[in-house]
């Protein structure tokens, strides 16, 4: 008869840390829960303009009208230089990435709050909800900017060869919405004062912005702090890409990308920092 030996091993040992430096972030998450990032941005856009009567033309509406207003204020009693440009062309090229970076802004602040159940009952990267938000944003604005095309034929205006860069400049408004956002966001779970400063945030943050006048205006001896706003680097790059006015990148353009970057990445890890605390608190 066989006799068999048992074997007893001590029990492993295995120590959790939490991780530290860019490990912390987990952004390979983002992949990994990439279809609900997609279900997120199309729910997003069909929750916008269900039961709304003009649906999707909102997206074209809101900056046609704030074009106008400015038009008259501006452009024909204020009588602010644009280089030669239409006041209406040269303040609508402004307000498509304005118009992207307050919705992505508002809709991403506020997505957590608007997710509760979502946060409160089942796991998922809470990053995604921002994001979703802010990437959510550009349906609208690609429907506005076929309204700028169609102005530049009716005013003739032929874009220059820089206008391949849009793209970037566009990524600079996301960028700059996403960082922002992530901050609002994780600060509106615990403090719900911020659905009362975003809208002053906003209409504050356009008066800084050359939206509805030239960047040229600002003394050259204010034109670095300026640069500090990085929406002033996003709208010019626009006018500049688009029109040729305004100034190209340079070293004001350069401090707006870096200040961009900064409040991604702050953003980023005070967002996951907050983030266990989120189904508790909200």
């Amino acid at each position: 008869m066989v006799k068999s030996t048992a074997i007893l091993r001590q029990p492993e040992t295995i120590h959790i840390r939490p991780s530290t430096g860019l490990a912390a972030l987990n952004l390979g998450d983002l992949w990994t829960y990439r279809e609900l990032v997609f279900f997120m941005i199309w729910r997003d856009i069909k929750v916008r303009y269900k039961q709304t009567f003009l649906g999707a033309a909102w997206a074209v509406i809101q900056p046609l009208l704030t074009m106008l207003v400015f038009n008259f204020v501006f452009g024909t009693i204020a009588k602010v230089p644009t280089d030669g440009v239409p006041y209406p062309i040269f303040s609508y090229t402004a307000l498509l990435p304005w118009g992207l970076f307050t919705t992505a802004l508002n809709t991403a602040s506020r997505s957590l709050t608007a997710n509760q159940n979502m946060v409160t009952k089942i796991y998922f990267p809470r990053l995604v909800l921002p994001l979703a938000s802010v990437l959510g944003g550009v349906v609208d604005f690609a429907i506005a900017f076929v309204i700028l095309v169609g102005m530049l034929i009716y005013y003739r205006v032929t874009p220059t060869l820089a206008v391949w860069t849009l793209p970037l400049f566009l990524l600079l408004a996301l960028i700059t919405a996403l960082g922002t956002a992530l901050w609002l966001s994780a600060i509106n779970v615990q403090y719900r004062d911020v659905n009362y400063v975003l809208p002053f945030l906003t209409q504050f943050w356009l008066f800084l912005t050359p939206v509805a006048y030239s960047a040229k205006v600002i003394s050259e001896k204010w034109q670095l702090v300026y640069s500090l706003n990085p929406m002033a680097g996003v709208v010019n790059g626009f006018r500049w890409a688009v029109l040729g006015t305004d100034t190209g990148p340079g070293l004001t353009m350069w401090i707006s990308v870096a200040i961009a970057l900064v409040v991604l990445i702050s953003g980023l890890f005070y967002f996951r920092s907050m983030e266990r605390t989120f189904a508790d608190t909200i």
